[in-house]
């Protein structure tokens, strides 16, 4: 069976490498002046937070499988933390972007606003990206260990026949 768990892994690369990209098309497009540049960050800009949502929703499933304790709970805790700062920047920042591109004032001070909460955005998703890693690298959250045994039945991988075979070549 699917374990739901691994949907987050799975699927939180995307909206990282999505508003990163979006963030320098939406930089070049303020120094260069060409259209193509800033509608190209504002597409990802949409993309990424919608990326960020479902990111969120699934590392709160994925966040249901893990016994929290110690060391472990509390750095659970601050990713949770940061990636909820993280979802809010990225919804805030869409919401502005897309507000100002529809009312056509996506110019001059309101462009450098919006691209100032979109870098804070980028900057909260580089943070909460940092905390998942140390979640899965320093703590080994949702990390399965298989050592050569099934833990659940107590039988090792070698079988009984394979295990007197090798007994008796040592014979």
């Amino acid at each position: 069976m699917f374990d739901t768990t691994h949907i987050h892994p799975m699927i939180i690369h995307f909206p990282i490498a999505l508003l990163i990209v979006g963030f320098l098309f939406d930089l070049v497009g303020v120094f260069v002046k060409k259209e193509f540049f800033s509608r190209t960050g504002f597409y990802l800009l949409i993309l990424g937070t919608l990326g960020v949502v479902a990111a969120y929703i699934t590392g709160n499933i994925a966040g249901e499988g893990i016994a929290e304790a110690g060391t472990l709970k509390q750095a659970i805790e601050t990713h949770e933390d940061a990636a909820t700062l993280t979802l809010w920047l990225m919804i805030i920042a869409s919401v502005v972007r897309l507000g100002l591109v529809v009312l056509k004032k996506y110019e001059g001070a309101f462009k450098w606003v919006s691209l100032i909460i979109f870098l804070a955005g980028v900057l909260s998703i580089a943070r909460t990206g940092f905390y998942g890693g140390e979640l899965v690298f320093k703590h080994a959250a949702g990390i399965q260990f298989n050592l050569g045994a099934d833990l659940e039945s107590g039988s090792s991988e070698i079988t009984d026949s394979q295990s007197t075979e090798v007994q008796k070549g040592n014979d």
